[in-house]
């Protein structure tokens, strides 16, 4: 599959990077591209604030969350996660199984020893966990957010549409929208051009083919591993999870520190960009409760 290396990012995604500082860490024979804002101005009892975005994603997954978040005091580094977006691909492994020992290295480029709030999306959910199963010195909390790997499937199965055989950019952009429709977002009006766009220039430089662990329990036989408190905010209409969350609360609650499920309304799977003030509130109220 050919990388798309020169991909345009929409334009409210080049005025955020415009005001990021740009990392990049080791990550095998290429590079780990890492952005992070709010480093000057953090609040200094606060642990750094790590987002791990989801599959066939990129930083921009939250592209909505950035500013409230460091408005809120923290300094927050957002990766592409390896064969993702603009970082190098691993050498071996296609799947969330591979990255974190690569995440961790990255970690300790850039935080030395220091433990880190970590929060993941999707499939950064699943190398989330395991990274702080692995590496429980480094996680002081974890949030999972909408993360499959629990063995769980939904009452009502979805459809993806294949896109790359199409060379017309119009057919390509529908099945995008129907894509985003049937996994990412509840509501029509919810699929803006921002969230296409986004969603083009991330599945473009999606090189991590053949992901299979999300429909495993492979993050569910890893909760009961955990040392860490543990969080967890799901859309209510989530695809992946339709008509199954009471089981996502009971797979959540095998955590020995779980501390709360946290459904947001009117929600679909990428939870953070439809509902970007709720899912904040909520996000911020799991990383300001006690340890």
């Amino acid at each position: 599959m050919t990388f798309e290396s020169s991909v345009e990012l929409p334009l409210q995604a080049q005025a955020l990077l415009r005001t990021a500082t740009c990392s990049e860490t080791p990550c095998e024979t290429g590079a780990m591209v890492w952005h992070h804002w709010g480093k000057a101005t953090r609040h200094p009892a606060l642990a750094p604030l790590v987002l791990l975005h989801g599959g066939s994603g990129s930083w921009m997954h939250w592209l909505r969350n950035i500013d409230a978040l460091v408005d809120s005091g923290r300094w927050v580094l957002v990766p592409d996660l390896p064969g993702f977006g603009d970082s190098s691909a691993p050498l071996h492994g296609t799947d969330a199984d591979a990255l974190p020992g690569l995440v961790e290295q990255g970690l300790q480029s850039l935080l030395g020893d220091a433990a880190c709030d970590l929060v993941g999306f999707s499939f950064g959910g699943m190398v989330a966990g395991f990274l702080a199963a692995q590496y429980s010195a480094r996680v002081a909390r974890l949030v999972l957010v909408g993360a499959p790997g629990l063995g769980i499937a939904p009452d009502t199965p979805f459809h993806l549409r294949a896109w790359r055989h199409f060379k017309d950019a119009g057919q390509r952009d529908a099945i995008h929208r129907g894509n985003l429709a049937a996994l990412m977002l509840h509501h029509p009006t919810s699929i803006s051009d921002l969230a296409l766009r986004l969603h083009v220039a991330n599945v473009l430089r999606d090189r991590m083919q053949g992901r299979n662990l999300s429909r495993t329990d492979v993050l569910a036989c890893t909760l009961p591993l955990l040392k860490c408190p543990l969080h967890a905010i799901y859309g209510r209409e989530d695809a992946l999870f339709k008509g199954q969350l009471a089981a996502v609360e009971t797979a959540m609650r095998q955590a020995p520190r779980f501390k709360a499920f946290t459904l947001i309304e009117e929600a679909g799977h990428w939870v953070q960009f439809e509902r970007t003030e709720a899912f904040d509130a909520a996000l911020l109220a799991a990383l300001n409760a006690a340890l």
